[in-house]
C-alpha cells in the first residue's frame, strides 16, 4: 500500500504542473490521429485482401493488427523528440513509447499463436481480449504498480487443510490451466494431423490414438497446472477418492458411453464412412466422438447415437467385410401366366443397373403359390452398398413392369371369390314370395 500512496502522491503532483497537460493534449492527438488513420489503411488492406491466401494472407493480417500502435507510434516519437529539444519533461510519453510498443508486439503474438496453434473459434473470438489482459499487465508491470498490486491479491487467502488458497493463486490457476490446456490441445491437435496423412493406419485407429492422445494430454495438463501454482496433489488424494465414487454413480452412463467409444474404435466394427442400422436408424457412419456416433440418413439428418448402444444393441454394419450385398426382388404373377418366361424375363431385367455384379450371378426362384398369384424372386448381389440401395431397386422393378406389361403377364392383386351353397333362396320367385 505504501507503494500505491507514493504513486498517487507523485501523480497528484504531475496533475498540478502545466507541462504534464501539454503532454497529455500531444498523446490523445497522437491516439486520435492513429485512429483516423487507422481506418482508412484497414478499408483499403480489406479491399486488396479478399483474394489473398496463404503467406501474405497472414503477412496482411499481421499489419492490420499493428496498425493503429505504429500509426500512434509514428505521431508519439516525433512530438517526443520535440518536448525534449524544447526542455519539456517527457514523462508521460516516454511511458506511452514503450506501452504502445508492448500492445504492437502482443497483439502481433497473439494472433501469430492463434494461428500456428489453431486451437478453437473461442480463442479466435477472444483474440482481442487476451491481448487486452496481457497488454494490462504489461502496462502496470512498467508503472511499477505489478508488485504492489500482486502482493495485495496475495494477502486475500484463505487456508483449507494445509493448503493456502489466495487470490493471486486462483488466478494463477486459471492462467496455467488455460495455457496448458491450449498446449495440449494443440499438440493432440498436431498428434492427430500427422496420424491422419498415414495410409498405413486404419480411420478408425486414426480417431481411437487422436482421441486417446487428446485424453491424456489434457489430464497430464491439468495435473501440471495444479502443480505450478504450488497445489499439492498428495492432497487431493481422498477428495479424488470421494470424487471418484461420485462419478461411478451419478456418471456411470457417461463413463459406460466413454469407454465404449474407445471399445469400438480399437476393435474396429465401426468406423467413419461404414453403412450400419441400428434399430430404426440406418445411415453412414460421419463420426466417432468420445461419448455419441455420427450417423447420417438418405435425407441428411444426423443422428447421435451413444456409444454404449451401439456396444449392448444389435447392430447390422452393411460394409464391414466389403460393400457387396445381395438385394432380393419380389414379384407376383397371375396364375394365368407363364411363371418360366416370367423368370427369364426378371433374370434379363437385372442387367439394367451397371452396380449389378455378373459374380455371383444373378438368379430367379419360384418361391411359392400364394393366395393371390405365383410368388417369383430375382436375388442380385450389388456393389458399392454406401451409394444406397433404392436406385437400384427402382430401376429394376421399373424394368421388370415394362416387360410384363410388354409381354401381357399380368401382377395380380389381392381377391376373393365367394361360393354359396346353402341358406339362401335360389330363385327370384322365393324372394318375392318371402316379401308377400
Amino acid at each position: 500500500m505504501e507503494k500505491f500512496n507514493e504513486i498517487s502522491a507523485a501523480m497528484l503532483v504531475q496533475v498540478q504542473q502545466f507541462d504534464f497537460w501539454w503532454q497529455l493534449l500531444a498523446l490523445a492527438a497522437a491516439l486520435i490521429l492513429a485512429s483516423l488513420t487507422n481506418r482508412r489503411l484497414q478499408r483499403l488492406m480489406e479491399r486488396q485482401n479478399t483474394q489473398d491466401t496463404g503467406l501474405r494472407h497472414l503477412a496482411v493480417r499481421s499489419i492490420q493488427r499493428l496498425l493503429w500502435p505504429l500509426t500512434a507510434l509514428a505521431v508519439l516519437i516525433p512530438a517526443k523528440i520535440l518536448f525534449e529539444l524544447n526542455g519539456l519533461p517527457v514523462q508521460i510519453l516516454a511511458v506511452a513509447v514503450p506501452v504502445l510498443v508492448a500492445l504492437a508486439v502482443i497483439r502481433l503474438a497473439v494472433y501469430i499463436l492463434r494461428k500456428a496453434f489453431n486451437v478453437s473459434p473461442l480463442l479466435k473470438s477472444s483474440e482481442n481480449l487476451l491481448a487486452g489482459i496481457i497488454w494490462i499487465g504489461v502496462l502496470l508491470h512498467l508503472a511499477g504498480w505489478l508488485p504492489g498490486l500482486l502482493a495485495v491479491l496475495d494477502s486475500r487467502a484463505m487456508t483449507v487443510g494445509e493448503t493456502r488458497i489466495s487470490v493471486l493463486a486462483v488466478f494463477k490457476l486459471v492462467f496455467m490451466v488455460a495455457l496448458a490446456f491450449t498446449l495440449a490441445i494443440w499438440l493432440a491437435d498436431l498428434i492427430s494431423q500427422r496420424v491422419q496423412r498415414s495410409a498405413h493406419i486404419s480411420p478408425s485407429m486414426q480417431v481411437g490414438f487422436a482421441k486417446f492422445s487428446k485424453f491424456i494430454l489434457i489430464t497430464i495438463a491439468f495435473l501440471v497446472a495444479l502443480n505450478a501454482v504450488g497445489i499439492n496433489l498428495s492432497s487431493l488424494a481422498v477428495f479424488g477418492g470421494a470424487l471418484g465414487v461420485g462419478l461411478g454413480f451419478g456418471l456411470q452412463r457417461i463413463a459406460s458411453n466413454f469407454i465404449s467409444g474407445f471399445i469400438l474404435v480399437f476393435d474396429r466394427s465401426i468406423k467413419p464412412g461404414d453403412i450400419i442400422t441400428v434399430g430404426e436408424n440406418f445411415g453412414w457412419v460421419e463420426q466417432l466422438n468420445a461419448r455419441y456416433v455420427v450417423v447420417r440418413n438418405r435425407e441428411g439428418v444426423d443422428t447421435l447415437i451413444p456409444n454404449e448402444n451401439l456396444i449392448t444393441s444389435e447392430v447390422i454394419n452393411w460394409s464391414y467385410a466389403d460393400t457387396n450385398v445381395r438385394m432380393i426382388i419380389k414379384v407376383q404373377i397371375s396364375y394365368d401366366d407363364d411363371p418360366e418366361q416370367a423368370l427369364a424375363l426378371m433374370l434379363e431385367c437385372a442387367k439394367v443397373s451397371p452396380r449389378v455384379l455378373d459374380e455371383p450371378m444373378p438368379t430367379v426362384r419360384l418361391m411359392e403359390f400364394a393366395d393371390s398369384g405365383i410368388a417369383l424372386e430375382l436375388r442380385v448381389w450389388i456393389t458399392d452398398m454406401e451409394k444406397g440401395t433404392a436406385e437400384i431397386r427402382s430401376a429394376i422393378n421399373l424394368a421388370i413392369w415394362r416387360a410384363f406389361k410388354q409381354n401381357k403377364i399380368t401382377i395380380p392383386y389381392p381377391q376373393r371369390d365367394l361360393h354359396i351353397k346353402s341358406g339362401w333362396p335360389t330363385a327370384p320367385e322365393q324372394l318375392t314370395k318371402d316379401a308377400d
